[in-house]
């Protein structure tokens, strides 16, 4: 078995080969070649909690299991920390285990790399963040993957967090003119593209500051107490997808909380991204607000474990 660290992953293992594998793993679902149990959150404590996430593919004969702890308090370790076990399905035999935290981040930004190449203006040129902590970076590149992308607007609650991150782009050599505002709402009216990766509790936007026309990632989230998008982001949403409806229902805060409030039905989600991955553009027109919200699901993790593994062992 062989063990394999973030940094070796990094370096070989990109945004563009995590979308190709997770269009992959879509066609695997599609095929009915997907099993999975649900996710499973377990709290630590008020801040911290374990993930745990089981999948097989049929099709491609591996399964994983991914642990993740989420620890947000986190000084001098990171805040997401996370491990997949690799299994060969021919015969049983457990072929590695891999550091996760890198790869939950990538699949996540090829996740909304997919989402965004469908639903996002195509003269798209200035994206937002909201949020700028580990999971936001990996967002980002998958966003500047399908889009043309001139301007980049950060903001976060510590400002010199926002900053640290502008240099990180920048050290990355993205080429886009990288600003960091004083608040959200300077984000929100400047993007075209919105990518929201928090954790709040409360919304961290006001919904009425969306231009005409934005696209809305909104991937922080994944409790039911956790809502950092609003209800009128919501309401004025004509188009609204998910990663994994299951999982959304289960563990999207703001969107539980919007139909149980009766703004929306479950039955007003257009669909997930194994139902758009092979479709053409979405969008209706220029003018409309669209909405993707991702919690995770264990096939996205299998689809990029699955990936490294035909990367260092073939």
């Amino acid at each position: 078995m062989i063990t394999l660290t973030d940094e070796q992953i990094e370096k070989e293992y990109h945004m563009h080969h995590a979308i190709a594998d997770v269009k992959n793993v879509l066609q695997d679902l599609k095929d009915d070649a997907i099993i999975q149990a649900p996710r499973t959150v377990l709290p630590v404590d008020d801040n911290s909690s374990m993930l745990y996430m089981p999948c097989i593919s049929t099709a491609s004969k591996i399964s994983i299991i991914k642990t993740v702890s989420i620890f947000p308090v986190n000084k001098n370790l990171p805040t997401t920390q996370g491990n997949l076990l690799v299994t060969d399905l021919t015969k049983g035999e457990h072929k590695a285990t891999m550091d996760a935290s890198y790869l939950t981040r990538l699949r996540t930004g090829a996740m909304t790399a997919i989402a965004t190449e469908r639903l996002a203006r195509k003269d798209a040129k200035t994206l937002g963040a909201i949020g700028t902590g580990n999971m936001a970076f990996e967002q980002v590149l998958g966003v500047i993957e399908v889009r043309d992308i001139e301007r980049i607007v950060l903001y976060n609650r510590t400002k010199e967090k926002a900053e640290a991150f502008k240099e990180r782009l920048e050290a990355f050599g993205i080429k886009a003119d990288i600003d960091v505002v004083d608040n959200a709402s300077d984000v929100v009216t400047q993007s075209d593209i919105l990518n929201c990766a928090t954790q709040s509790t409360e919304p961290v936007f006001d919904g009425n500051d969306l231009k005409p026309g934005t696209h809305i990632n909104g991937v922080g989230s994944f409790k039911p107490v956790m809502k950092e998008m609003d209800e009128t982001t919501i309401k004025r949403a004509s188009q609204i997808y998910a990663d994994d409806l299951e999982s959304v229902k289960e563990e999207a805060g703001e969107l539980i909380h919007a139909v149980d409030a009766g703004i929306i039905s479950w039955d007003d989600i257009k669909g997930e991204l194994v139902d758009i991955f092979e479709q053409d553009y979405l969008r209706q027109d220029d003018e409309e607000i669209t909405l993707y919200k991702c919690v995770g699901a264990g096939y996205f993790d299998l689809a990029v474990a699955g990936g490294v593994m035909k990367m260092f062992t073939e």
